[in-house]
């Protein structure tokens, strides 16, 4: 990634790019779950050792994908925050039904 976002939506439409690879969407979608599980669980039970696993969840599952399966580098190391939002939007999208778990034309839908 050489250019520097500033407008979240033109990130977007280049971080779809980056996440084609099917299996990367998969390890995205099932590490974000257990983001969110693993807050809930926190916010249940009062143990902060949930709220250490959801970071560690989330990202672990994440940069396997990137590195593993997509063979390219997180987006999160030059662009955290629209990287994260990317993240969300991303999950929420999947759930959806908006965007495909293993199509790669997504980038046009999205």
């Amino acid at each position: 990634m050489a250019e520097k976002y500033t407008d979240f939506s033109a990130f977007y439409a280049f971080y779809l790019t980056e996440h084609s690879n099917k299996i990367c969407r998969q390890l995205h979608f099932l590490g974000s779950s257990l983001v969110i599980l693993s807050i809930v669980t926190f916010i249940v039970t009062g143990h902060a050792v949930y709220l250490l696993a959801a970071p560690i969840c989330g990202y672990g599952f994440a940069w396997i994908g990137h590195f593993v399966f997509e063979k390219n580098r997180p987006a999160s190391f030059k662009q955290p925050l629209f990287s994260l939002m990317g993240d969300w939007v991303m999950y929420w999208q999947l759930l959806i039904g908006k965007i495909s778990f293993s199509q790669q034309d997504d980038v046009r839908k999205a």
